[in-house]
């Protein structure tokens, strides 16, 4: 037991000493010396994790794990006792655990870059090659946007570049294959700019403007918003807006079950502006497709707005596009300063309900909502909305190919975002959200 409370001064200096004497003294000393320690600060994280790394060194993972599972227990919030409980479980074989407690540590910190790593050796080892390129893609990332690696990572940070630039001229040569009989359709057509698209998603160039989650198409003209001569249906749509509020409305008063949070990130995933934001109905959304597929129980219940929808151009990539859906932001609510997944699609936004007070910015370009003037932008450029109202904002959402794109480059770009979904498969980026 605990003669008194340990300050941290006095943890700190027994675990210095567990770690000095486990060094330079003969094995019972060590052993005699750490118990005695373990005695002092039986619930002291600091002396339990020092301990626990004096009996891995010793060859004595078992007891580690069960002293690195107490100080995990104690500092649930320590990234770093969760990696050490990862590496007895390792060097016990329990994979499962090892995961968990890696999982624990990615909960603390998502751009933990050695325990990616070492979750990427994981999935490597069970044979989920595509789990582990995405894991060390993870990683590498994390480090280039300054999330520190220690030393002794450097072989397996070696190994995780060489995984991923390997599974990158795999995916080139499926992108292909993909794409050789969309080429022969479109023979004699300038591909150039689908040439770089996909050289830049392989990281073949480097990207020096626009802000995409996923996929940039380059030599696009950065447009904030496109001018309506580009969207000779934008009148039909407009038209509608009466009708197309009214479904809104009267979904959201009778089927509340079907919206949900717009922000919903895991456990685990980089939130960074969004944890104000995560899992919470402040942002709601009432989908009408997702990721190419009509949701009909909803359709149904919004007729009207389900006819305007077929009869606009809707960016069409199987699995993946279009999405459509009512957004509804609530009174004095703000959407971070944020930017979208390609600029390959755009997004038209049709204002249903919009109470004085909501403003939204794309680039420099700062619009106020008018009920029934539908606009259409560029979201790879960074953007915000604000209701400072009292009121709800509703407006209608969905997704267009980029008007300024070839037939050629659409069909190109389908076929990219099909190849690298079948590549990946059930660990392929969402390409399709925004």
């Amino acid at each position: 037991m605990d003669q008194s409370p340990l300050g941290e001064a006095e943890a700190r200096a027994l675990a210095d000493a567990i770690e000095q004497v486990s060094r330079v003294e003969s094995p019972e000393l060590a052993s005699k010396l750490v118990n005695q320690a373990l005695q002092r600060g039986p619930r002291q994280p600091l002396v339990l994790n020092a301990a626990a790394g004096y009996m891995m060194r010793a060859g004595r993972p078992r007891d580690a794990r069960e002293l690195f599972e107490r100080a995990s227990a104690i500092d649930a919030g320590s990234k770093v006792l969760w990696l050490n409980l990862a590496n007895a479980c390792r060097a016990l074989g329990d994979a499962e655990s090892e995961t968990a407690a890696l999982d624990r540590a990615l909960a603390i910190e998502p751009r933990y870059v050695v325990a990616l790593l070492q979750k990427g050796q994981l999935a490597e080892q069970r044979g989920q090659s595509r789990a582990a390129v995405t894991l060390y893609e993870a990683a590498l990332d994390s480090m280039a946007s300054g999330a520190p690696a220690p030393q002794q990572a450097a072989r397996a940070i070696d190994h995780a570049r060489d995984v991923v630039a390997a599974s990158r001229r795999e995916l080139e040569g499926l992108l292909e294959q993909e794409a050789a009989t969309v080429r022969e359709r479109h023979a004699g057509a300038d591909l150039s700019r689908y040439q770089a698209c996909r050289d830049l998603y392989l990281r073949k160039r480097p990207v020096y403007y626009s802000q995409p989650k996923q996929v940039l198409f380059p030599y696009l003209p950065a447009l904030e918003f496109f001018g309506r001569e580009y969207f000779p249906w934008l009148g039909t749509l407009e038209a509608a807006t009466d009708e197309i509020a009214a479904e809104a409305r009267g979904v959201l008063a009778s089927d509340g079950v079907g919206f949900k949070p717009y922000v919903d990130f895991p456990p685990g995933a980089p939130i960074d502006q969004w944890a104000p934001l995560n899992h919470s109905m402040d942002w709601s959304v009432y989908p009408l497709w997702h990721d190419g597929t009509p949701i009909a129980a909803h359709l149904t219940k919004c007729p009207r707005t389900a006819a305007v929808l077929a009869q606009l151009p809707l960016c069409e990539i199987p699995g993946y596009a279009p999405g459509a859906f009512f957004s509804v932001l609530k009174p004095r609510t703000r959407l971070p300063p944020h930017t979208g997944t390609t600029n390959t699609r755009s997004i038209v936004h049709l204002p249903l309900v919009v109470p004085d007070g909501c403003t939204f910015r794309v680039g420099t370009a700062v619009r106020t909502w008018q009920k029934g003037q539908a606009w259409v932008f560029d979201d790879t450029i960074e953007h915000e909305a604000h209701n400072d109202s009292d009121q709800l904002r509703i407006i209608l959402i969905f997704d267009i190919w980029n008007p300024l794109l070839t037939a050629a480059e659409r069909d190109l770009v389908s076929a990219l975002t099909v190849g690298i979904g079948r590549h990946y498969g059930e660990d392929a980026p969402v390409l399709g959200s925004r």
